[in-house]
């Protein structure tokens, strides 16, 4: 029979990662540390820890966007089911919204020289994961402050090094600045902090999560599911 090397149960205790639940996480962990250990098998340093907490907070909510509609809309057609409202959420974690992190981790990865790589890009019609924002003009707040504590806590290291000499060649190819969004300083603090790039769309996933519970608390109290619809019906006109 198959087994997972992530937990175990037993009819008198709990073990996860060879840890007993009850006496070695339980009240010793945060659910940082925590989410740190499930992922990865092993504790988290101090660094690790602060910028998990950092960037999960950084990408948790951001007013409402489709995901966030979508969440409500289904709760609206079935109270009864938080959880297929939250997955309804989780579904929309694409390319567009909250999936290009990945993305910009394969980049960052990649050898070359950037401008030549963004050129190629460019080239085949494409565009640069990390770059541009439909409301943050000219810098995204969020991607600025991730960089600047990553400087000030000397975590940074060679992919965040990598995306800023992106952030140059971008302008460069598009002959303007394009703004460098939350997602591309995401990938470069994980990937300095050993984290793998199969991970790192692991932290919006898990952040939006939160947003999408706490969104659905809020449409349970004050529903607004019913006219999202109503105005959708109506642009349609």
């Amino acid at each position: 029979m198959p087994l997972s090397h992530i937990s175990q149960a037993y009819p008198d205790r709990v073990e996860v990662r060879g840890r007993d639940l009850t006496s070695e996480l339980m009240g010793k962990l945060s659910f940082t540390e925590y989410f740190h250990l499930l992922l990865t098998g092993q504790a988290a340093t101090a660094d690790q820890r602060f910028f998990l907490d950092t960037l999960l907070v950084a990408i948790a909510e951001h007013g409402m966007m489709p995901t966030n509609v979508a969440a409500r809309m289904t709760l609206s057609a079935d109270p009864r089911s938080l959880q297929g409202a939250v997955a309804a959420g989780i579904l929309g974690c694409g390319p567009v919204l909250l999936g290009t992190a990945e993305e910009c981790a394969r980049l960052l990865e990649r050898g070359g020289d950037p401008a030549e790589v963004v050129r190629g890009i460019r080239a085949g019609g494409g565009k640069v994961p990390g770059f541009g924002h439909p409301v943050h003009k000219p810098l995204d707040p969020r991607a600025e402050r991730i960089l600047e504590l990553a400087d000030e806590r000397g975590v940074s290291g060679e992919h965040i090094a990598r995306a800023r000499a992106y952030r140059e060649a971008v302008a460069a190819e598009w002959g303007r600045p394009l703004v460098m969004n939350v997602s591309m300083p995401i990938a470069a603090v994980m990937l300095d902090l050993g984290f793998g790039a199969a991970t790192v769309k692991a932290i919006p996933i898990l952040a939006r999560t939160a947003s999408l519970l706490a969104h659905l608390a809020e449409e349970r109290e004050h529903p607004v599911g019913f006219l999202m619809a109503a105005a959708a019906e109506k642009a349609d006109e």
